[in-house]
Formats: C-alpha cells, sequence, structure tokens
C-alpha cells in the first residue's frame, strides 16, 4: 500500500462524518425546538392558570364584600343573595299581576338603596334589576296595562329601578331588564313553585367600557 492510497481512504471517510455530524445537528436542532415549544406551552398553561386563580379571587371577594354591605337584609331573611344575585319574593314587593309597589316593599328597597350605592361606589360594577313572572298568563282584567308576561315583569324590573333611584342608587350606576317567564328556580306545575318563580333579582355586573374609536 502506498501514501497516495492512505490518502484515498482518508478522502472516502471524510463524507461519511460529515453527514453524521449533519443528522446529529439537526437531531438536536429538532430537539431544541420541541423543548422550546414545551416549554411555551407549559408557560401559557401557567399564565392561564394564574389568571383562573385571580379571577376566582376577585369573584370570591365580590361575594364577600357584597355580603356585607347587605349583612341586615340578609340577617333579617328579607333577601337571598346567591351566586352574586339578590333575590326579592315578588309577594313582598307587589300584589298579583301588578307593578305597583306595596308599602313593605318599598321600605325594603329604601333599606337597600344605601347599602348597594355605598357597594357599587367602590367597584367598576352596575347593577342589574331583573324582573320574572310564573308562566301563567296575565289575567283577563290586567291585559288593558300588560299585554304579556315579559310586560309585567319589565315593568316590575323598572319599578324597582326608579325606586332604587330616588333612594339614593346613581341612575348611572343601575339599569332594568325583563325575562318574563324565561328562567323559572322553581317549577311551575303549583302554586309554591310558581311563587319562587315570581320574583326580582338584583346582580351587580361588570361596566361595560365604550369601544376604542376606530383609527381614520
Amino acid at each position: 500500500m502506498t501514501l497516495d492510497d492512505d490518502f484515498d481512504g482518508a478522502d472516502a471517510g471524510t463524507p461519511i462524518w460529515a453527514v453524521f455530524g449533519d443528522l446529529m445537528a439537526g437531531l438536536l436542532g429538532g430537539f431544541v425546538l420541541i423543548l422550546v415549544f414545551a416549554l411555551g406551552l407549559q408557560l401559557d398553561l401557567a399564565a392561564r392558570l394564574e389568571q383562573e386563580v385571580q379571577q376566582r379571587q376577585a369573584e370570591a371577594q365580590r361575594r364577600e364584600a357584597l355580603e356585607r354591605a347587605l349583612a341586615g337584609p340578609l340577617a333579617a331573611g328579607r333577601v337571598t343573595l346567591a351566586d352574586g344575585r339578590i333575590g326579592i319574593s315578588g309577594s313582598v314587593l307587589f300584589a298579583f299581576n301588578s307593578a305597583e309597589l306595596q308599602a313593605d316593599g318599598r321600605q325594603l328597597l329604601k333599606s337597600l338603596a344605601g347599602p348597594l350605592a355605598a357597594y357599587l361606589a367602590t367597584r367598576d360594577e352596575v347593577l342589574m334589576v331583573s324582573g320574572f313572572t310564573d308562566d301563567r298568563q296575565v289575567r283577563d282584567g290586567t291585559r288593558a296595562r300588560f299585554a304579556d308576561n315579559w310586560e309585567l315583569s319589565a315593568q316590575r324590573a323598572l319599578t324597582v329601578t326608579r325606586a332604587l333611584i330616588e333612594d339614593g342608587v346613581p341612575s348611572s350606576a343601575v339599569f332594568a331588564a325583563a325575562f318574563g317567564a324565561e328562567q323559572p328556580v322553581a317549577s311551575n306545575a303549583d302554586a309554591a313553585g310558581r311563587a319562587l318563580n315570581r320574583r326580582v333579582e338584583m346582580a351587580p355586573t361588570p361596566r361595560r367600557r365604550p369601544a376604542e374609536a376606530a383609527p381614520r
């Protein structure tokens, strides 16, 4: 074997190591990309979990603040508070098929207005006053005033909203909504269930911000 044969053997082996090196570099690059992708997913998941925890903490703080604000009426059993919604039986506020406040209902709203106004003043929220009815149609004698349960629930919500405004809740911090016989909390098959469905609820909700003006 001559010296030239040795050089020929070395030249023949060089491309193999070069290909092997390229292959290893490619595998290492792919591994790094997978690792970066996995780390990115983990960071995104951690950020979402942190955001969820913060939202739950904020919701718990909101409920606690609302419970403190309504401690008196809640202790007296005059209102209920569930999932951030303040519930008042329709029979306390209104006579059957009526949208005129009864004396006891008027006094109850007067006792709620101050705590609600104080609560809303410290938070970026507005109060949604919602009216609900059972599924029985309004009686013939009341059709001249209300076309159907939608209109009755709307008028009751408006009556409560106006009473709260008169007693100190800023008009910019409260609005009315009507649900008619939708979203019952009990069966309409018996009188007890229908009485529970005839109700007014008040729920603080985040204040909607006006959309930013579109660029010209």
